[in-house]
C-alpha cells in the first residue's frame, strides 16, 4: 500500500477502444453577512490567473498529446490555441477514428493553427511520447479506458491531466496508484465543479466555521429528460464502459463533499435500480415498438417528433463528431433510450460515512422534469442550505435539445414557479437565515472551467480553497462509487479500506475541524 502526498500538476513547464466521452470569484457572507477574508484572497489570485497577469519566472511551452477526439476534448484545444497558447503547445491527437481526428485538425486550424499537427494510433503511446518529448498527455477516452492510458503514459516519462473518473475499478485504481509511486510524476483528475462559484461559496462557508463542526450532508442530484436521458443512449448505458452513474457521473458530487468537508469516505452503503429507461419499463408503460436509434433513415415516413430520441442532424457538432464518422467504428451516439442492453441504473440512493464522523445522505435521479441539486450541511452551530436550478423544465420535444449538459453551457428560460438560479443561504442557531451572494464569471459553471484550465495550464496559485486535485482526491471519489457498486451487488455495506485500492486514503490529521471564527 502507497501513502503518498497528494500533489497537483500544471500543464505548462476520444477515444480509443471505443469513441470518447461527449462532456471567477466567490463572495460569501459571515453571520454578519460579510465576505470572509478567502473568498477575497481567492477571487484578487483567481482574477490575476484567468486574465493572464505576467508571473515572475518565464515559462517553456509544454508539449502536450491528447488522446480522445470526442466531445470533451475540445474544451482543452480551445485553451491550448486560445488563452493558454503561451504555456502550451499541442503535439498531436490520438483516436482510433480518424474522422473525428480530422474533425479537430479542421478546428485547430480555424482557431490559427499554421497547420494540421500530427495523429497516432493509441496503440503507439508509448513510442510516441517518448519520441516527441511529450510533457503531458490529456485523457478524454472513455472511462473504462482510463487506466490503460494513465499508467501507459506514466510509464513512458509524462505527467497525465485525465477526465473524470480516474477509472472504474479495483483493478485501474491500484495500477495507476503502483505506476505514480514508480514514476513519481503526477496525475490530475480535472474537477470543475470544485470552481464553480456557488460550490466555492458553499466550501468558503463550511471552512470559516460559521455553522460549526460538520455532523451530516443532504446531497440530492436530479437529471433531466434531456441531459440524464443522454447517458442511456451513449456508451455509458453499460456498465463495463462506465461504472455507472454512480461513478460517471456521481464522482464529481463525492469530490465536492469530500473537499468541502475536508474529510475522507470510510463506509458505503447502496441502494438502486433501472427504474424508468430501459425495454422492460417501457414495456411496463406500454411504450410498444420503438426504433433502435434517434437519427431516422433518409426514406423513413415523418411524424411526431419523440421526446426521448436524439436525431444527430439536428446538432452540427454532433453530426459532424459522430454520425459522418460511423463507418470508421461503428457508433451509434444515438441509441433509443428504452432498448435493450442497458445494465446502469437510474435511480440511485447512498449512505457514506466518513473518517472525521460525518454522514452523507446522496440521491441521484436520471429522469427528472426538471435539473440541479440541493445540498443541506448540518453543523454544531447551524445548517448551510444551497440550492440550484440548471434547467426550470423540459416543455416539448424540440426544447434545447443541443444543451445536452445545462450546468456547462447555460441557458434562459420562462417558467413562473421553477426559475434558473442558484441561492444559498445559512442559518446559525438561534439567529435569523441570510442570503450569501455569489459571483459567477463568463462561461461554463458559473467561469469555473477558466479558472480550472488556468490553474492546469498555468499553475495553481495560493488557493485558501484548495481547488486544484492531486490524484488521490481521484481515488477518493471514485472509492465510493466502486464501494457502492458492490453494496449494489451484495445489499450490504462495504468498507473503502477493505477494497485495498493501493493507497492510504486517510486524511493526514483530524478532518472536519473548521478554522476559528474571526
Amino acid at each position: 500500500m502507497v501513502n503518498t502526498a497528494e500533489s497537483s500538476t500544471v500543464m505548462a513547464d476520444s477515444n480509443t477502444a471505443a469513441p470518447s466521452g461527449d462532456a471567477a470569484s466567490t463572495v460569501a457572507g459571515s453571520a454578519a453577512n460579510t465576505a470572509p477574508a478567502a473568498s477575497q484572497a481567492a477571487a484578487t489570485q483567481a482574477a490575476a490567473r484567468v486574465s493572464g497577469a505576467p508571473r515572475s519566472a518565464p515559462r517553456t511551452k509544454a508539449r502536450i498529446a491528447l488522446v480522445g477526439t470526442g466531445g470533451r476534448s475540445e474544451m482543452y484545444i480551445r485553451a491550448i490555441y486560445g488563452k493558454h497558447a503561451d504555456t502550451a503547445e499541442l503535439v498531436a491527437f490520438s483516436d482510433v477514428n480518424p474522422g473525428r481526428v480530422e474533425y479537430y485538425q479542421k478546428l485547430i486550424q480555424e482557431l490559427g493553427a499554421p497547420g494540421p499537427v500530427a495523429s497516432f494510433d493509441p496503440a503507439d503511446l508509448t513510442a510516441f511520447i517518448q519520441a516527441n518529448s511529450v510533457d503531458r498527455v490529456v485523457v478524454t477516452t472513455p472511462d473504462y479506458t482510463h487506466a490503460d492510458y494513465i499508467v501507459e503514459a506514466l510509464n513512458a516519462g509524462a505527467d497525465v491531466v485525465v477526465e473524470k473518473p480516474l477509472t472504474i475499478d479495483v483493478d485501474g485504481c491500484r495500477r495507476i496508484t503502483k505506476a505514480v509511486a514508480e514514476t513519481g510524476r503526477n496525475v490530475v483528475v480535472t474537477f470543475n465543479y470544485r470552481y464553480s462559484p456557488r460550490n466555492s461559496a458553499l466550501k468558503e462557508i463550511i471552512q470559516s466555521g460559521v455553522i460549526g463542526k460538520v455532523t451530516s450532508i443532504d446531497f440530492s442530484w436530479v437529471l433531466d429528460t434531456v441531459h440524464g436521458a443522454d447517458y442511456f443512449r451513449r456508451w455509458h448505458r453499460d456498465k463495463k464502459n462506465s461504472g455507472g452513474l454512480m461513478i460517471h457521473k456521481a464522482s464529481h458530487h463525492f469530490d465536492l463533499v469530500n473537499w468541502w468537508i475536508d474529510d475522507a469516505p470510510e463506509r458505503v452503503f447502496a441502494s438502486g435500480g433501472l427504474k424508468f429507461y430501459g425495454d422492460k419499463n417501457a414495456a411496463e408503460r406500454g411504450l410498444g415498438p420503438r426504433p433502435e436509434r434517434g437519427t431516422p433513415d433518409v426514406d423513413a415516413p415523418s411524424g411526431p417528433k419523440d421526446p426521448f430520441a436524439l436525431d444527430l442532424r439536428d446538432d452540427e457538432r454532433l453530426k459532424a463528431l459522430f454520425l459522418d464518422n460511423e463507418h470508421y467504428d461503428g457508433y451509434r451516439r444515438d441509441q433509443d433510450v428504452f432498448t435493450d442492453g442497458i445494465t446502469i441504473e437510474d435511480n440511485l440512493a447512498l449512505v457514506v460515512e466518513y473518517q472525521g464522523g460525518p454522514r452523507l445522505s446522496y440521491s441521484l435521479n436520471a429522469h427528472s422534469p426538471w435539473e440541479g441539486y440541493r445540498v443541506a450541511v448540518n453543523g454544531t452551530e447551524g445548517r448551510a442550505e444551497l440550492d440550484v436550478v440548471e434547467r426550470s423544465a423540459v416543455v416539448s420535444s424540440t426544447d434545447k435539445k443541443t444543451v445536452v449538459d445545462p450546468s456547462a453551457t447555460p441557458i434562459e428560460e420562462d417558467d413562473a414557479i421553477r426559475r434558473n438560479g442558484e441561492r444559498l443561504v445559512v442559518q446559525r442557531h438561534w439567529e435569523a437565515a441570510y442570503e450569501v451572494p455569489i459571483v459567477n464569471g463568463e462561461g461554463g459553471h458559473g467561469g469555473g472551467d477558466a479558472l480550472l484550465l488556468s490553474d492546469l495550464f498555468n499553475g495553481p496559485g495560493d488557493d485558501p480553497l484548495g481547488r486544484p486535485s492531486g490524484y488521490l482526491d481521484g481515488l477518493r471519489s471514485v472509492s465510493v462509487g466502486i464501494a457502492g457498486n458492490l453494496s449494489l451487488e451484495t445489499t450490504l455495506p462495504v468498507r473503502i479500506e477493505d477494497l485495498d485500492l493501493g493507497a492510504d486514503l486517510r486524511r493526514a490529521q483530524s478532518a472536519n475541524t473548521p478554522r476559528p471564527r474571526t
